[in-house]
């Protein structure tokens, strides 16, 4: 392996790495949702099911300390990266929206930036 592909390597294991605590954040937060509305459903009180809930509510906390742990992770493999000459590298999926085309039922095509409201 030549150094490209190392670091490419590492890259994508750090990209998936962010992916898996995102993707595990959003199924448990969908956890305790059906938690509630299946507590709802089944015209049960509030306390039923609040031990489970509170438990699955750590685990959310727990994962996005360690997603917190991540991003620094990448932070730090970035200053690396640059203090050992690398310069600036990206590679793989970056998640980035494809090329708009207009529209063809002749509407203004929007831009697809961030504004102020």
């Amino acid at each position: 392996m030549n150094k490209a592909e190392v670091i490419a390597s590492v890259a994508g294991d750090l990209n998936s790495a962010e992916q898996s605590l995102d993707t595990a954040i959003a199924q448990a937060t969908t956890l305790i949702q059906s938690m509630i509305g299946a507590r709802t459903v089944l015209s049960l009180s509030p306390i039923s099911g609040a031990g489970s809930q509170a438990r699955a509510m750590e685990a959310i906390a727990a994962m996005a300390t360690a997603r917190e742990a991540v991003v620094a992770c990448h932070e730090e493999l970035a200053k690396d990266h640059r203090r050992l000459g690398y310069g600036v590298y990206a590679s793989g999926h970056m998640n980035k929206p494809e090329a708009t085309t207009p529209p063809t039922t002749g509407e203004l095509a929007r831009p697809r930036t961030l504004r102020a409201v």
